[in-house]
């Protein structure tokens, strides 16, 4: 790796800082004397460089200028938060046990969005390997980590990362993150990594005092100027985020990563970012194992996500399908505010073609964003190419309180809904907690300085302003302090919950979803190519897929308060049901209110 701290056999280490707008830049080693300063070496593209004997657990900063003392940004470990120094690591000295793992095609993966500070009381790497073989057993197969780049303070969602290679230290130690995916990988378990690429958090970034090329002005974004893509001297940036996302999946092992907010990466190259890294990972680690590539995106632009002639993907094997989230959600609870609008008018419809096709809009104008048309065509692609969810930490936590969703709707209209997409064949995603409907919010929570801290709290509380239901200010002064440590220790899940009822029955529920989409529709998926069917008659929603040998896979929603009645059951054997009722001799279907029927015709094996 071209940047920070670099251990080597003979006992030294070699230390390299980008810092271009820096005529001089001295590495300071801590010692049990006091630091020791050394002159670093500076070429002419703006590299400084020194080699000294630092053995592994060395504390270094970079000193920068007149009194300027920065971490590395790509340290690989900074204990003591993300203004204190970094920590030299030997990244080879952890000894992996379970060699052999190889990864699991992305047809198999129902995944599990885990936040590891909100997981567990503990709230570390460690306590979280501890609960994996509940989720193994559980019937999941993917568990995906909200960021875990060191942000500043004690607790962050971790999109406020400023370290992107140092796995924040409140959670553990680097071998302590490696111990929890060799631990999942025991269980044949994936492990995602969420990383954030298309901003640094507001606290603890050092690059523009020393490093201006870092961005580029010319592309403004929430966060200012966006990250250098396409600019002058765009190499050094872009070969910074590729070998990022290499060390978590060469050092880490990671089985792939989820990119955060694509759109919001700013990149007019011929070769954008996006699909510079999804190449390094294909050409380098991927050759040996599987590996995934997962977007959020929403411009819904289907083009990174095509596959080639043999159905594989050419940059990201799925993307986060927020459409199929927002038609179910105004399904369930009847919201129609910001985004929600566009899915308002026809949500049994929009539904049906998110399910069917892959994004709801493909090209269409949006009116949520003033007309502006949205999205790519998708129908091409194989459902395996997006993800379907009901809950996420950004579903659920950017609400004022942070309601799940089953503590905003009616528990059999979210069972049904929850049951079709976990029977559904794209690849399915439960935020923690959701397995047992956790009664625990997710709230949104930091820990900034307190100059920062006050502009956050406010600015949330403003940003709801806009709304009906917070239009008067005493409602609003009830939002969650996002700062203070009771927002967060209110997110954290109770995992006692799961035992008692009603939280053991739907446990059971989910239980038995997963074993029915695991023995009977993931073996049928790695052939399906293309999207598949939808209509709605006789009031409910109908749906089909052509899966693996010409298998056809079907589902029939009736996502309404009325019963309906079909005229014939669908065609296939039985697989599962809600609700609905075949009628003996007259092969009529009844459907009582909210409930789903599913069944698979068998193809040419």
């Amino acid at each position: 790796m071209p940047f920070g701290a670099e251990y080597r056999t003979d006992g030294t280490t070699r230390f390299r800082l980008w810092a271009p707008g820096a005529r001089s830049v001295d590495l300071e080693l801590a010692g049990p004397q006091g630091p020791t300063r050394l002159e670093m070496h500076r070429d002419d593209d703006g590299w400084h460089e020194r080699i000294a004997h630092a053995a592994p657990g060395s504390r270094y900063r970079f000193a920068v200028g007149a009194g300027l003392r920065v971490p590395d940004p790509a340290s690989r470990c900074n204990p003591e938060d993300v203004h204190g120094p970094s920590e030299v690591v030997d990244p080879l000295a952890y000894r992996w046990r379970n060699t052999p793992w190889r990864g699991r095609p992305w047809h198999e993966a129902v995944l599990y969005e885990l936040h590891v500070g909100a997981f567990t009381p503990e709230g570390t790497f460690a306590a979280a390997a501890a609960r994996l073989p509940a989720l193994a057993a559980l019937g999941i197969t993917a568990v995906e980590l909200m960021p875990v780049a060191d942000f500043p303070g004690a607790r962050n969602w971790g999109y406020d990362g400023v370290l992107p290679f140092a796995p924040d230290a409140r959670y553990g130690r680097p071998e302590d993150l490696k111990a929890l995916v060799d631990a999942a990988h025991a269980l044949g378990l994936m492990v995602l990594l969420d990383v954030v690429y298309n901003h640094f958090g507001p606290e603890g970034n050092y690059l523009h005092a020393y490093c201006p090329e870092f961005f580029n002005p010319k592309h403004q974004t929430p966060w200012g100027a966006a990250i250098n893509f396409d600019g002058a001297r765009a190499r050094a940036a872009r070969d910074f985020f590729i070998h990022n996302a290499l060390y978590w999946v060469d050092e880490y092992r990671f089985d792939g990563l989820r990119l955060d907010a694509v759109h919001a990466i700013r990149d007019d190259s011929s070769l954008h970012i996006v699909d510079e890294i999804a190449r390094a990972l294909r050409e380098g680690p991927g050759r040996e194992r599987e590996l995934h590539l997962v977007l959020e995106n929403d411009a819904n632009q289907a083009r990174f996500l095509r596959r080639d002639g043999e159905g594989m993907p050419h940059a990201a094997s799925a993307q986060w399908n927020d459409d199929i989230h927002h038609a179910l959600h105004v399904l369930l609870t009847g919201e129609s505010d910001g985004y929600y609008a566009d899915y308002a008018d026809a949500p049994l419809e929009r539904l049906g073609r998110g399910l069917a096709e892959g994004f709801v809009y493909q090209g269409e104008p949006s009116a949520f964003r003033g007309g502006a048309s949205r999205g790519e065509p998708s129908a091409q692609l194989p459902p395996s190419a997006f993800i379907a969810f009901l809950q996420t930490h950004d579903q659920v936590g950017n609400r004022a309180f942070g309601e799940r969703i089953h503590a905003l709707s009616d528990p059999t209209r979210e069972r049904a809904a929850l049951a079709a997409l976990l029977l559904a064949p794209q690849v399915p995603m439960l935020f923690m907690g959701e397995e047992w409907a956790a009664a625990t919010p997710f709230q949104f929570f930091c820990d900034f300085g307190p100059e920062l801290a006050e502009a956050v709290t406010r600015g949330r509380r403003e940003e709801f302003g806009r709304f009906a239901a917070f239009a008067d200010p005493a409602v609003r002064s009830r939002i969650p302090d996002p700062n203070a440590p009771t927002t967060f220790q209110a997110s954290r899940l109770n995992w006692a919950e799961a035992e008692i009822a009603p939280h053991r029955e739907r446990l059971a529920l989910v239980r038995e979803l997963l074993d029915v989409r695991r023995s009977q529709i993931v073996p049928r998926l790695a052939g399906a190519r293309c999207g598949g069917r939808f209509e709605i008659a006789h009031g409910v929603l109908h749906l089909a897929w052509t899966l693996t040998g010409g298998a056809t896979l079907r589902q029939v929603l009736n996502f309404a308060d009325a019963q309906a009645t079909l005229p014939r059951v669908p065609p296939g054997r039985f697989l599962f049901t809600l609700g609905a009722q075949a009628a003996r001799g007259a092969g009529a279907l009844h459907m009582a209110p909210w409930s789903l029927y599913v069944t698979l015709e068998p193809g040419h094996d």
